[in-house]
């Protein structure tokens, strides 16, 4: 049901390197663009757990199924949790075709087509994190695959080092904090699942009730508790808060639980006590209790899945299947006469986490003092619990629904004892240093202390924030923003906020915006212009102006053309909204503070799309009145040549407030340095100048010899490693005399003899070389 009505995930290609990402169709997956050779292609899917990395796997195999991927004569898909059991072993003949698909007849051949077609096979391994669980890489790989048994480990390692199958296509599907990339060394694709939109989400409401009689009065439900319906991002999560609603709505519940625990306490009390008498009531309680203990020891060992056999007892294992906490399937037999064997795994990861949450709950060998060392923000060392990402938010918030007649059913411990462990949770928290937490453990804090619904740790907590605080490069997801954003609220600070590459989304970035405390944020560009484009759109223009006044962008560096764009974009912005105020007012035109004010621009594009990427920056250059630093280096020889040179140079009498240029190894010549030189002395305020490492020869050395004496405000040239000679340098050592406000010329050349040099520098100490 939940898979036909799915809205389709956005599917967003990443660059490692630049970060830039682009929204991609599901059809261009298998497309490398520039891919040279027969060689094996390696694809990685990242999402969140519930973020729909299997679905689109199911959906990839059904559209090959009708036609689609037409490159492929062969798809085999394999979970990692199910062929990953340290005591398996297989052939790769056995792993391709016994546990995926079995032939009824022609094995053999098939495998032998498919040993000398490599190219039309595609391997899809779901899951890759449980292919890492007790050694790193394996030692050696497989060398007759075909014949002989190996662990998943040798057989994956013998694929992704092209010993096996060479020039097959492999897809891995992996959580973004699962070490992909220390397993795969080369990944020619990466794509990131990043989940519904606000819209999507109620299009996937209404479809899940589409029919129904709660049909009108679900999404409004589901939308009145916003923290829940920010979960709703994950097509995992939003269809357990659709079940939740569905249940509530059928027994005239009015309201959602208010926290992810709550949430997960009342979907196990719904599965599990419909129909049921006190003896069956007693027995349930007791096989979750197991089933929690179960989750813990395999979340230890970073694994979901088991042999069945294993279950302590039958009816353990009955309980588990019945209510799709577990789910089963069959191991590939190395021959007919071998009896089959059955696995069994979490049916999904949340339930694994909140399950090893409840255990660290209910097992009585766990005393009060054990609680708070499961809480993973204090410590810088990674924990062995780390991979159940989720356990320390439902530990808090159980912690805190101890009075839950259901919770307390479950428990044998009496209400001191679960005060005790109330009071060990508060009394850690208000020992905390919180200003010393990096972002990412400032934020696990938030998202515990936010699960306990405790107005006094929520707004100690909020008392203790410092005003600035950064989640740079840390991703926020829409739940994260709400935490943030209830926090906030509660304080009487002011805050400045970094959220450069937090991946926020347009609403979270609006709502926290849009607090009165937050006086100033950093974004990425292409999330601010995102922004105001959709305030504009929905005119507010209150909100725009206010978000406009807060915006901060100094120092701005740009990596990429689309950084450029945006840059761009932002003036335009800036213009529009120049107008609208002097048609409201006869006033002077409005000015967005962090133009205005940005003071140093770092241009870093490199090579390819340096020249490119300046002629679009030089039109825009003049938008920028206090702009001081100009720096076309950035460590990044952006070659900008003789046109980039020209086109700079004519926008030279706009920046009146630049004191230091750097157009250091930017492959100009003679022809750009005269371009610079006629328009140098329009560089009123300009202090520093750095030509190093460039292609400048005599003819320009003399050019920017003859404006020395016009540049006033110059203190420091750099000239170094050009090709200037004797002559050249004889030209600015005079010229150096006329010039008593220079303080160092460092014109260093190979082309210049070490002698010359010396001599020159005994005529004026202020030549380095």
């Amino acid at each position: 049901r939940n898979n036909v009505k799915t809205t389709e995930n956005q599917l967003v290609t990443c660059s490692l390197h630049e970060k830039e990402k682009t929204a991609i169709d599901r059809s261009r997956i298998f497309q490398i663009p520039q891919r040279k050779g027969l060689e094996t292609k390696v694809i990685v899917v990242l999402g969140k757990a519930g973020m729909g990395k299997s679905i689109l796997v199911q959906k990839i195999c059904q559209d090959w199924s009708k036609g689609e991927f037409s490159e492929f004569e062969f798809i085999f898909w394999f979970d990692c949790e199910q062929i990953n059991l340290p005591e398996k072993r297989y052939s790769l003949e056995e792993l391709l075709l016994e546990f995926f698909v079995k032939p009824q007849e022609g094995s053999k051949e098939i495998f032998e087509y498919i040993l000398q077609n490599p190219a039309k096979v595609l391997l899809v391994f779901d899951g890759f994190k449980g292919l890492h669980d007790h050694e790193n890489s394996p030692r050696h790989s497989a060398s007759q695959p075909e014949k002989n048994l190996y662990s998943i480990k040798e057989l994956l390692s013998g694929l992704i080092q092209k010993k096996i199958l060479n020039g097959c296509t492999l897809l891995f599907t992996a959580r973004p904090k699962d070490k992909v990339y220390h397993y795969v060394s080369k990944v020619d694709k990466t794509i990131e699942i990043v989940g519904f939109s606000p819209e999507q989400r109620e299009v996937y409401i209404t479809k899940y009730f589409e029919g129904s009689p709660h049909c009108d009065s679900a999404l409004k439900l589901v939308k009145e508790n916003e923290y829940l319906f920010s979960h709703c991002y994950s097509p995992g999560m939003c269809r357990f808060v659709c079940f939740l609603c569905e249940t509530a709505l059928e027994t005239g519940e009015e309201s959602l639980p208010s926290t992810l625990s709550a949430v997960f306490l009342k979907f196990f009390q719904q599965k599990t006590i419909p129909m049921q008498t006190d003896v069956t009531s007693t027995q349930n309680q007791e096989n979750l209790a197991t089933l929690a203990r179960i989750a813990w020891c395999l979340g230890e060992k970073h694994r979901s899945a088991m042999k069945s056999d294993l279950f302590p007892s039958k009816e353990v294992k009955e309980f588990a299947l019945k209510y799709r906490f577990f789910l089963p399937f069959a191991f590939p037999r190395h021959s007919d006469s071998e009896e089959e064997e059955f696995g069994s795994m979490f049916s999904d990861f949340v339930i694994q986490n909140f399950l090893c949450a409840l255990h660290l709950l209910l097992a009585e060998e766990l005393k009060d003092k054990s609680v708070t060392k499961y809480l993973s923000f204090p410590s810088k060392r990674k924990k062995p619990y780390n991979w159940l990402d989720l356990v320390p938010r439902f530990l808090a918030g159980l912690l805190f629904l101890q009075d839950d007649p259901y919770f307390f059913s479950l428990s044998n411990q009496d209400e001191i004892q679960s005060v005790k462990k109330q009071n060990k949770l508060l009394k850690y928290i208000r020992r905390l240093q919180i200003n010393d937490l990096c972002a990412e453990r400032l934020l696990e804090l938030l998202r515990c202390v936010y699960e306990t619904q405790s107005s006094y740790l929520l707004q100690h907590v909020a008392l203790r924030l410092k005003p600035d605080f950064s989640f740079l490069d840390i991703v926020l997801t829409p739940p994260d923003v709400h935490v943030l954003h209830s926090v906030l609220k509660r304080s009487r600070k002011e805050f400045s906020l970094d959220l450069r590459n937090s991946s926020i989304d347009t609403q979270g970035l609006k709502d926290l915006v849009g607090l009165k405390n937050v006086v100033s944020f950093r974004a990425s560009l292409s999330d601010t212009v995102r922004l105001w484009k959709s305030l504009e759109q929905s005119k507010d223009y209150e909100l725009l102006k206010a978000s406009a006044e807060k915006f901060a962008l100094n120092p701005f560096k740009a990596k990429t053309m689309k950084d450029i764009s945006h840059l761009s974009d932002i003036v335009e912005i800036q213009e529009k909204m120049a107008n609208c105020e002097q048609d409201v007012s006869d006033s002077t035109s409005y000015e967005i503070p962090a133009i205005k004010n940005l003071r140093k621009l770092e241009f870093a594009l490199g090579p390819a799309c340096g020249p490119q990427g300046l002629l679009k920056l030089v039109k825009i250059l003049a938008a920028f009145p206090s702009l001081q630093h100009l720096d076309l280096d950035a460590l990044s020889e952006n070659g900008i040549g003789d046109e980039g040179a020209k086109s700079l140079s004519e926008v030279f009498p706009t920046l009146t407030s630049l004191e230091t240029l750097n157009l250091s190894q930017n492959k100009i010549t003679d022809v750009g340095a005269e371009k610079l030189a006629t328009a140098l002395p329009s560089l009123s305020s300009l202090k520093t100048l750095s030509l190093y490492n460039n292609n400048i020869s005599d003819f320009g050395a003399e050019n920017l010899a003859k404006v020395l004496p016009a540049m006033t405000s110059l203190r420091v040239l750099d000239v170094q490693y050009n090709k200037i000679t004797s002559v050249g340098a004889q030209q600015l050592t005079n010229s150096l005399r006329k010039c008593p406000h220079i303080k160092n010329l460092v014109m260093w050349n190979p082309t210049i003899p070490y002698g010359i040099l010396e001599y020159l520098q005994q005529l004026d100490s202020r030549i380095s070389v």
